[in-house]
């Protein structure tokens, strides 16, 4: 699974001008054009044609299987106004730090598995979730971007993307195990599946040490006997080990616990750098 994820990247990295430029501004002028005219009709019959329903698309009516995306609707102007231009904000942001091509697959991954499973198990595939998997995308990539929660607090992306992982695993726990229920974890399926481990960069990387450290506690030892006959040889202190160590300066997660530590896209191959390095270091092809 690690050299297919790393063949994945390297195929992606080598074509990532491929595909289509721009796909959130396309998907964000589609959602405004739906909106306006839905607004001036005063009816939601264009919604209605291009939103999925199962039974329509059983009846022949295909284009619902890639047109729901579109249907982003708001009853106030202007917050969907803040929506589609927050949304085509970290869409963007994804796709110059991952390239056109692989931020076209994550997205239409989740298009695909969406309809696959609603298809399947007569579940409402709904553009909130592609969104969802962007935002949670772009938390992982830039954990410290800061979020204004009504407009005034600022708030740092990871603990708004680790609030709304908490709230679906927990309606998972505190509900049946439905093919209906399952559905926001299976529509989520191009964010798991594209970040991996990496979906632990939501959670800050103090707390992480410490709870590996509060798992990886060493048993107490047992006092030993000495005899008056045996002098016993000081011991050398070991080193602790580490999980992430900066290709350029050497610092570990370990020495210094304060930074954090990110693996490099464009690298080619896993190499980690500090919140020092990470943007100002020559990539390794």
């Amino acid at each position: 699974m690690k050299n297919l994820r790393r063949n994945f990247e390297r195929y992606c990295f080598a074509n990532r001008n491929k595909g289509i430029p721009n796909l959130m501004l396309y998907v964000s002028l589609g959602n405004a054009v739906v909106y306006l005219i839905s607004a001036l009709a005063g009816n939601y019959l264009l919604y209605n044609l291009l939103c999925f329903n199962r039974t329509a698309i059983l009846h022949g009516q295909i284009w619902r299987l890639v047109t729901y995306p579109l249907t982003l609707l708001n009853s106030n102007i202007f917050f969907m106004l803040i929506s589609l231009l927050c949304y085509y904000s970290l869409g963007t942001a994804m796709e110059r730090q991952w390239g056109t091509l692989k931020f076209n697959i994550f997205y239409f991954t989740g298009v695909v598995l969406m309809d696959v499973y609603g298809m399947l198990f007569n579940c409402q595939a709904d553009v909130y979730y592609l969104n969802m998997s962007l935002f949670l995308g772009y938390a992982t990539l830039y954990p410290q971007a800061q979020f204004l929660l009504f407009f005034i607090i600022p708030i740092k992306a990871w603990a708004f993307a680790l609030f709304d992982l908490v709230v679906i695993f927990a309606g998972l726990f505190h509900t049946p195990f439905t093919a209906a229920n399952l559905f926001p974890l299976v529509a989520l399926g191009n964010y798991f599946l594209f970040f991996g481990k990496d979906v632990l960069n939501v959670v800050p990387l103090s707390w992480q040490n410490k709870l590996r450290r509060l798992f990886h506690k060493a048993p107490k030892q047992q006092p030993k006997i000495i005899h008056f006959h045996v002098t016993e040889q000081p011991k050398k202190a070991e080193t602790p080990a580490y999980t992430h160590k900066c290709t350029v300066c050497g610092r570990t997660d370990v020495s210094n616990p304060e930074l954090e530590f990110r693996y490099c896209s464009k690298c080619s191959g896993y190499y980690c750098y500090c919140s020092d390095h990470i943007n100002n270091h020559t990539h390794i092809q």
